[in-house]
């Protein structure tokens, strides 16, 4: 028996007086099978109450989902995503996810089962969801446990007032989330009396809910928290402790920074430092690795191995100088930070400089530092580590990352590091910044090596998410001759232009 004729055999219980169906097992293995019986049961006790029959014990009752506060996408936007869902350009998903939510909007209820189901599989676009998937969403996943990845994903942690008592992970990290946002040391406060019964993964996991609000208020437990049984908890504290430059681990950082390096000053200029000598630390010892110090930082290898970029002494020093608060430069030297970058390294063969440089680019990172964000994209003095000065754009101003990334794709244009920098930048790109990826999609597709061809396959499948879809006119300028992927390029470009402006309708 269908669906469809089990709901009109309902829907005549009030004049043929016949019993309610029972919905039959879904098959097994369909995508959405247990979604589906659930929306079908729904559906059947409600025919069933508008019969004026009411249902039998065996049939278990659902609680009715939550209002929802924002409104649904437009038509067009919806029989877009529909069209995404069933493969058309699915990698935008994640776009139109976010565009969504961003205009206030949510997704229609009929395709939150084949959306939820993706997101079971896809780890990356699961916060995408959460974002867009409303209350209904979180409660359908509340009701599937294949779904429950939704909740506690978003802002909603899920359940009632006593969900951190009661609550899963995913449902406590949200609540806490939340509460960081609003009240930190309230939720500092809650974390607090229940951090010694939590496992080891569970305070690793509440731990990072610090980077909301965080403030020197918070120094005190993160101090604690060092000494954890849990390594993953201990770095988290750590990596937390090192964004607080008025810190008493920012002041043992800067005292083991500054033994390391040092200003030279010149003999025409006084006191006036003329170059920086570097010499990294030549022992590791509990106290450093208490502070977040491995013995064998990411990247390292120990000397004489050869089985690694870095050695040993010089990682332990770029992570000094990661978790080394930045004024402490700019009191040693007395120079402001575009200064200070520019001074010579004493340095024979450059190393020292660029473990310096890196370990500067680190911290500015860490400390959303702007000023020193700039001037060590400004300065190039790292320009062969391209990957330290991506991340760093994040850092800028709104205004100013796009000429700064722009910048930074031209310095290492037709170099290998070039895919790396641009993955690191996210999307839009527009103003110089599409500009100078149009220039770099031209001259590749132009270049008619196998090399090429692939590196322009590779740049062409980021671009397709990440650039301005204005940039697909440039695109077409480039004649009918062009290669496969600038044309998919372009296809996508425009399918996104329209998918943007459907939203915003």
């Amino acid at each position: 028996m269908s669906v469809w004729s089990d709901h009109v055999t309902a829907a005549l219980l009030g004049t043929e007086r016949r019993d309610p169906p029972v919905l039959p097992e879904a098959p097994p293995g369909e995508a959405g099978d247990r979604a589906a019986r659930l929306l079908d049961q729904a559906a059947v006790l409600t025919l069933r109450r508008r019969a004026g029959r009411l249902a039998a014990s065996g049939v278990e009752v659902i609680a009715p989902a939550p209002g929802e506060d924002a409104p649904v996408v437009p038509p067009g936007a919806a029989a877009r995503l529909a069209r995404i869902l069933a493969g058309e350009q699915i990698r935008v998903l994640p776009e139109w996810l976010d565009a969504a939510a961003a205009h206030g909007r949510r997704v229609p209820a009929r395709l939150l089962p084949e959306l939820l189901e993706r997101g079971r599989s896809d780890r990356v676009l699961r916060p995408s969801i959460a974002r867009a998937a409303g209350r209904r969403g979180v409660w359908l996943a509340l009701r599937n446990t294949d779904w429950a990845y939704l909740v506690g994903a978003g802002d909603d942690p899920g359940g009632g007032a006593d969900v951190w008592e009661t609550g899963t992970r995913n449902q406590r990290v949200a609540f806490l989330t939340r509460l960081r946002r609003t009240d930190p040391g309230r939720a500092r406060d809650a974390l607090a009396e229940t951090w010694a019964r939590e496992p080891a993964p569970d305070r690793a996991a509440f731990l990072a809910t610090f980077e909301h609000g965080l403030t020197l208020a918070d120094e005190e437990f993160l101090e604690a928290a060092l000494e954890d049984r849990g390594k993953d908890v201990r770095q988290l504290a750590s990596d937390l402790l090192a964004r607080l430059p008025g810190s008493a681990y920012g002041r043992r950082m800067a005292a083991r920074a500054r033994a390391c390096v040092t200003a030279r000053p010149s003999r025409e200029q006084g006191r006036d430092p003329a170059a920086i000598a570097v010499e990294p630390p030549h022992e590791h010892d509990e106290d450093l690795a208490r502070d977040g110090v491995p013995f064998h930082p990411s990247g390292s290898f120990m000397p004489g191995n050869g089985n690694g970029p870095v050695g040993a002494r010089a990682a332990w020093l770029r992570e000094i100088l990661a978790r080394t608060p930045l004024g402490t430069w700019t009191e040693l030297f007395g120079l402001p930070p575009m200064e200070i970058v520019c001074l010579r390294v004493a340095d024979p063969d450059g190393r020292a400089a660029r473990d310096v440089h890196i370990g500067w680019a680190r911290a500015a990172l860490r400390q959303r530092d702007a000023d020193w964000a700039r001037a060590l994209l400004r300065g190039g003095v790292v320009v062969d580590e391209p990957e330290a000065l991506a991340g760093l754009l994040a850092v800028l101003p709104a205004d100013e990352r796009d000429p700064a990334a722009a910048d930074l794709i031209r310095w290492v244009d037709g170099q290998p590091d070039l895919l790396r920098v641009l993955e690191r930048v996210p999307g839009p790109w527009a103003g110089d910044l599409a500009a100078a990826v149009v220039a770099t999609l031209t001259a590749a597709a132009r270049r008619p090596t196998r090399r090429d061809e692939h590196a322009l396959g590779q740049l062409c499948r980021l671009a397709d998410q990440r650039l301005d879809p204005s940039a697909a006119s440039r695109l077409e300028e480039m004649g009918p001759a062009v290669p496969r992927a600038v044309t998919e390029l372009i296809t996508t470009l425009r399918f996104r232009d329209e998918m943007v402006k459907e939203l915003a309708e």
